[in-house]
């Protein structure tokens, strides 16, 4: 008896065509007792359609919970190992500074026999700073032997301005050391329509001829592992 108004709630709801799950949360009894109550009762097939529909629904939802979910951990495990790795490096002493420098010259630096340069391209703005650095704190460059050249997409040529200045006020490097910039074609494949894209960045030394035989050297020290 003391369960008489909910069974009679539930077969209300059911003959409207509710599901069992929805009748059972609604009125607070279990999903086995409802079923009990309900199970001589007959759903159309209009009924019985929209169940489906709410099972499917009810089925993408739950798919995009879990995959939120999932985004969640992911997302907070690579915050996580974010920090530990920038706890892991710690502060950069003079030889972490020689060493990643020789290791990113060894990368995007000059290299070829055929070449007396000493220059360094890439489109990383921590790259840049941290090449320049390394030029002028292990190499012993001042800023002013930088020669500065900006590569980027002819789409944005437009933009020329907003782009060299970017760079100078990023590096500390006026403009009087800017060569002109070099406007490239589309490569297939690639998107180059970003206002936030700054296009490519190669720093030369003046005179840095005597200086990429030491890089060279260092290098080949390095190569040694």
């Amino acid at each position: 008896m003391a369960k008489f108004k909910e069974k009679i709630k539930a077969i209300e709801l059911r003959k409207k065509g509710n599901s069992i799950g929805e009748i059972a949360q609604e009125i607070g009894v279990s999903k086995s007792i409802v079923s009990k109550w309900c199970r001589d009762i007959a759903l159309t097939k209009t009924q019985i359609g929209n169940l489906h529909e709410k099972m499917k629904i009810g089925s993408y939802k739950g798919r995009m919970n879990f995959l939120e979910k999932i985004r969640k951990i992911r997302k907070d495990e690579t915050a996580r190992l974010g920090e530990e790795g920038k706890r892991e490096i710690g502060k950069i002493s003079r030889r972490d500074l020689l060493v990643g420098g020789i290791a990113l010259y060894w990368a995007e630096g000059t290299k070829s026999p055929n070449a007396e340069e000493t220059s360094f391209s890439n489109s990383n703005p921590g790259m840049i700073l941290w090449i320049l650095r390394w030029f002028e704190e292990i190499c012993g460059v001042s800023s002013d032997r930088f020669i500065i050249q900006i590569r980027i997409n002819k789409i944005h040529r437009n933009r020329i301005k907003e782009v060299e200045s970017y760079w100078s006020k990023l590096i500390g490097i006026p403009f009087n050391q800017f060569t002109k910039t070099v406007l490239i074609k589309a490569q297939a494949k690639k998107v180059y329509s970003n206002n936030n894209h700054y296009g490519t960045v190669r720093v030369r030394v003046r005179s840095g001829t005597q200086l990429r035989r030491k890089i060279i050297g260092w290098i080949e020290g390095l190569a040694t592992l």
